[in-house]
């Protein structure tokens, strides 16, 4: 990604943020976590916009206004599906420390976050006592990717299938092209929606069958086994105080 243009490493992190964007419209968020999914939609809609001051004064009011739901201000024992929720909070929020400091370390922590969650999955999907309804086609997937995964996942595979698409295609983009305002930006956020909705049907395939929570967790560290308590990182909180500038 290091050979991506700033402004084009920022449509990477976006198009990585929008692959995550199905499973959190997918599914209700609990009541008392008090999120205006409104306020959510804008964020992943504001993220693909073309860069500028208006977007991200724009993103830094609307992530400020979410950051007032009372969950920022909680610790909770999410459920699967809850896990990848907030998890996606935590990737809304590198997104605007990307807008505030425009680096590569911040664009790969969002394209990251991404395939971390995707790895994550592929332990659940692994750890379940029943077998994934598209066991075989994932299997076959994976088998013509030969020596390609490095014994990763099918969701990694796939998730690193479609990044390297998305970041392939932002390579050749005109300076004048954006995400929601040319066709080729377009078709990425279709590619990246598409796969969202793969990510859908295999959480609710979990929520239903039930499972063996994994030892992994989403970032790649030690896992917590039966128990995971999530709390705000205090940056989250910071953030949500001082908006963007």
């Amino acid at each position: 990604m290091a050979d991506l243009k700033p402004v084009r490493q920022r449509h990477a992190a976006a198009l990585a943020l929008w692959r995550w964007r199905a499973p959190v419209r997918a599914f209700e968020m609990d009541a008392d976590w008090g999120v205006d999914p409104h306020v959510l939609e804008s964020l992943f809609r504001v993220a693909a916009e073309p860069p500028g001051e208006r977007s991200n004064r724009a993103y830094g009011q609307a992530f400020a206004e979410l950051c007032k739901a009372p969950i920022f201000e909680s610790e909770v024992d999410p459920d699967t599906v809850q896990l990848f929720q907030l998890e996606i909070f935590g990737g809304l929020w590198a997104f605007g420390d990307l807008l505030d400091k425009s680096g590569l370390d911040e664009a790969e922590r969002v394209v990251e976050l991404s395939s971390g969650l995707a790895g994550y999955l592929d332990g659940l999907v692994e750890g379940s006592f029943y077998s994934h309804p598209s066991e075989e086609a994932h299997h076959q997937y994976l088998a013509d990717l030969a020596d390609r995964t490095s014994g990763e996942g099918y969701f990694a595979s796939r998730n690193f299938a479609v990044e390297s698409a998305c970041h392939g295609t932002l390579r050749t983009f005109r300076d004048s092209d954006g995400l929601l305002d040319s066709s080729a930006g377009r078709e990425l956020l279709a590619l990246c929606e598409d796969f969202g909705e793969e990510f859908v049907a295999t959480l609710r395939w979990l929520r239903t069958t039930g499972h063996q929570r994994s030892r992994r967790e989403p970032g790649g560290g030690p896992g917590l086994g039966g128990r995971c308590v999530w709390a705000p990182h205090p940056c989250v909180r910071m953030y949500a105080r001082r908006g963007l500038r």
